[in-house]
């Protein structure tokens, strides 16, 4: 029964992530909602509310406890800026400028990224699985990109810089994060990088600066969704996998937030998919499923592994 509890926890979770960035892109466009607010807004509530699960959880000392140590506070005070808030505002950002379904499959290439970044760095062999792993990232780009055609893109050049910074924020967090996570509770973690990102974006753009009269019933709903079932639950839902489930395979069944990202992305918000596209998109989820199926002997995919249960959308 923990078993099933388990998988029925990590599906919900990864779909509630990629159902999230469509429904945000439906804030942006018919509702013109700002991406400085919205992601302001998003991490402080979700933040803030992870936080209260731990406090009434077990170990609560540790929401206290990860600001005893200097050294500790200083690397969550990065995680916080340089982590979580610049992958949540560029995979935002991506989304604005583009669709949910390509700022999630680019985004996804950051296992490609984390694993030529290793080998650079010498701290890793490269396998033939790596190899496979950056073949299909880079072929799974070209085609969602390109739709087959040399001579001009299929998605705005804008969404295409963001999705690639989102990436590159997402592999810095995935490393970044695992000294972390071996000292203290996933949710106290992100729970606090959370609300450390909301609190610096909230210079730029404090929450309560917004018309809160010209969004409707029917914005509020899809504010909601985002916020507290595309963000809090299902972070909290993946977390909680982790109790009955290997981080393998909590990952492996993660590959369902790029897949629930464009299936609502063409199928609720009509937005047109090529070919192309489809294939692209393939070739990104094998590479997911790769990286999730990769043997601990690979020290690569050892790195990678090892932080899934702290990664998000």
């Amino acid at each position: 029964m923990d078993r099933k509890k388990g998988i029925f926890l990590v599906m919900t979770g990864a779909a509630l992530w990629g159902i999230g960035g469509t429904v945000a892109k439906k804030l942006f466009d018919e509702f013109g909602m700002d991406v400085d607010w919205l992601v302001t807004t998003r991490l402080l509530i979700a933040g803030f509310l992870l936080l209260g699960l731990k406090f009434f959880g077990k170990e609560r000392s540790q929401i206290i406890a990860v600001w005893q140590s200097r050294n500790t506070a200083i690397h969550l005070l990065i995680f916080g800026l340089l982590g979580m808030l610049a992958v949540q505002y560029t995979y935002m950002a991506s989304i604005q400028h583009g669709n949910a379904a390509v700022a999630t499959l680019l985004q996804y290439t950051a296992p490609a990224m984390i694993i030529v970044y290793l080998i650079l760095r010498r701290q890793g062999e490269p396998t033939r699985r790596d190899l496979l792993t950056i073949s299909l990232a880079l072929a799974g780009c070209f085609f969602l990109l390109t739709n087959g055609s040399l001579s001009q893109l299929s998605v705005p050049a804008p969404a295409i810089v963001w999705g690639i910074l989102s990436g590159v924020a997402l592999a810095f967090y995935t490393l970044y994060a695992i000294p972390l996570l071996k000292k203290f509770d996933s949710l106290v973690i992100v729970g606090w990088a959370m609300v450390i990102g909301g609190i610096a974006l909230s210079f730029v753009h404090p929450p309560w600066q917004m018309d809160f009269q010209a969004l409707t019933l029917e914005g509020y709903a899809y504010l909601f969704f985002v916020i507290i079932f595309g963000t809090m639950i299902a972070f909290w839902f993946y977390i909680e996998s982790l109790q009955s489930l290997l981080p393998k395979e909590s990952s492996l069944l993660g590959s369902i937030e790029p897949l629930a990202a464009v299936l609502t992305t063409v199928f609720w918000l009509k937005q047109s998919f090529g070919m192309y596209q489809w294939l692209g998109t393939s070739c990104i989820i094998l590479m997911i499923l790769a990286v999730a199926l990769g043997e601990k002997s690979s020290s690569s995919t050892a790195q990678i592994s090892d932080s899934k249960k702290s990664l998000t959308m």
